[in-house]
């Protein structure tokens, strides 16, 4: 697929029990937390292809925690495979936006793995975001973000410790130059009140974690 696309970067540990979703581990077990995590992963998986059905888009999965052959084997062939390398969490998201934008991308769209509630929608607003923005960014409702969306080069926006929280990630953003584009507040799943949360308002994420299933 030609690199000028816009690309949407699925950001994620890939899916092996005792090494996904570790603070599910207590509720549903290692293997359990693993294979919910696979779930919802590939469901948002799914949600990227079909946008890109519809719209001009590369998709790529950024992973870590396993061997290259996992990653391709997991999502398929509509996503180029690519690790995320060493370095903190910012670091890393930072150069797979780089990356994507050194490749050619006209813009370049991150998210994580673990958002029942991220849909083709806002996807869609964070593409068209970035036409009057060289920033966009998805809060999460811990205080955190689910999404970053670039539209050209920033370097030192995800240094640490600014990649940390949304409100320092804004404020390093505005002390660049950068006004960022906000999308519609998430809620991840990380933790077991996401996990109480989304099995109340996801039939499919209470299908998935219930023990007679």
């Amino acid at each position: 697929m030609p690199d000028y696309l816009p690309r949407l970067i699925l950001f994620s540990r890939l899916p092996l029990a005792g090494r996904a979703k570790t603070r599910l581990a207590p509720a549903l077990g290692a293997g359990g937390a693993a294979q919910l995590q696979d779930r919802v992963a590939r469901r948002l998986a799914g949600r990227m292809e079909g946008l890109a059905e519809r719209l001009p888009l590369e998709l790529e999965l950024c992973y870590t925690g396993g061997k290259r052959e996992q990653a391709q084997a997991w999502l398929g062939a509509g996503f180029a495979c690519r690790e995320q390398g060493g370095g903190h969490l910012g670091a890393r998201m930072a150069r797979a936006l780089e990356r994507a934008l050194k490749q050619g991308a006209p813009k370049a769209v991150l998210v994580g793995s673990d958002l029942p509630g991220l849909d083709q929608a806002i996807l869609e607003q964070a593409l068209a975001a970035l036409e009057r923005s060289p920033l966009a960014l998805g809060p999460s409702l811990d205080g955190g973000y689910y999404l970053v969306g670039q539209s050209r080069p920033a370097p030192g926006l995800l240094e640490a410790p600014h990649w940390q929280s949304l409100a320092a990630l804004s404020a390093r953003a505005k002390a660049l130059g950068l006004e960022p584009a906000l999308l519609p507040p998430l809620r991840d799943l990380d933790t077991p009140g996401d996990l109480a949360y989304w099995r109340e308002n996801d039939p499919q994420v209470r299908s998935w974690t219930d023990p007679a299933s």
